[in-house]
């Protein structure tokens, strides 16, 4: 199942907007009804004004009607394995669960490695805090 995400995700990343980083990023995620979405980060000159690929894509599936991530793949061009930010961290964990699988990614060979989201975010914000 990793694997067609992996290749959208690559697909996404080559459609980045990063003039001024130069360091594309494309994500992939399935949500667990079985949709997929995509996205890439956008960068505007007014930093940190852009987004990131992983919002993107989530925004594709809130805007489809909302759901549950239950696997994503991250690849950026110039990192092996290039983790969600900390802002998408949150994003990820607020649509999905301990155990979504977060796949990330070379951009040569596919997945690299697989995390679950409670390894990666331990103690992240939850709706219940509030």
């Amino acid at each position: 199942m990793s694997a067609d995400l992996f290749g959208l995700a690559r697909s996404a990343m080559r459609k980045a907007h990063a003039p001024y980083s130069r360091f594309p990023v494309g994500a992939a995620l399935r949500t667990t009804d079985g949709r997929i979405f995509a996205g890439c980060n956008v960068e505007v000159v007014s930093f940190p004004e852009g987004w990131c690929a992983e919002t993107s894509a989530i925004a594709h599936m809130v805007m489809d009607g909302g759901g549950r991530i239950d696997e994503i793949a991250i690849v950026a061009e110039r990192l092996r394995a290039c983790t969600p930010c900390g802002g998408c961290r949150q994003r990820i964990a607020e649509f999905g669960a301990p155990d979504t699988r977060v796949y990330l990614c070379d951009p040569v060979e596919g997945v690299v490695e697989t995390l679950l989201m409670e390894d990666l975010f331990p103690r992240g914000f939850s709706a219940d805090a509030l």
